[in-house]
């Protein structure tokens, strides 16, 4: 790693720090980034597997929706119940799912390359767009980096908070050592 990109992990996570105080060295402290392994896992996605997949489930839907018509040709019309009816719930059911996820990859794939163009990734040699792997290896860097970084600062807040703890503990067992003895009715003490 470069000093200047560890001064900017260092100052993001400084910064980030002062911002989530409140919870900072306690059990309910939470780390405010995307874990580094699921980041990992992201960018071992690729949007042409989906998309073959995808294709696949289409064709296989196909075959399966030609089956269908060829059983529904070929049966009596007295043995086509309940076959006929639920097989074409099943198939408009699958048809709709599956155009649902082709609309949600392409919406997908379109707002991740809507992040890269924010985030000023470039596409690598070779590559006519930004991967998922380009894309989320940076973050998976930073993102390890910047979690080293908050376990120790983390560390650090629960030293001193520990501290502060133990000292007032101290003040207070002094202040209940301390035993004041009532007065005489002479003034006097006992």
């Amino acid at each position: 790693h470069s000093k200047r990109f560890t001064l900017q992990i260092t100052f993001t996570h400084s910064h980030s720090t002062c911002s989530i105080q409140t919870d900072a060295g306690r059990e309910t402290c939470v780390y405010p980034l995307p874990e580094p392994h699921d980041l990992f896992q992201a960018s071992q996605m690729k949007f042409e597997d989906f998309q073959k997949d995808l294709t696949r489930l289409r064709k296989d839907l196909r075959a399966c929706t030609s089956e269908v018509e060829k059983v529904c040709k070929v049966s009596d019309e007295d043995n086509l119940q309940p076959f006929k009816n639920k097989m074409e719930d099943f198939l408009t059911q699958a048809k709709s799912e599956l155009e649902t996820l082709e609309s949600q990859l392409s919406s997908t794939h379109k707002l991740f390359l809507e992040l890269t163009v924010f985030f000023s990734v470039k596409a690598k040699a070779g590559e006519k767009e930004v991967s998922p792997n380009t894309f989320f290896c940076i973050w998976h860097e930073f993102s390890s980096d910047f979690k080293d970084q908050w376990k120790k600062e983390n560390k650090i807040i629960l030293k001193e908070r520990l501290k502060a703890a133990e000292e007032c503990f101290r003040q207070a067992k002094e202040k209940a050592s301390y035993s004041v003895k009532p007065k005489h009715a002479s003034g006097i003490v006992s």
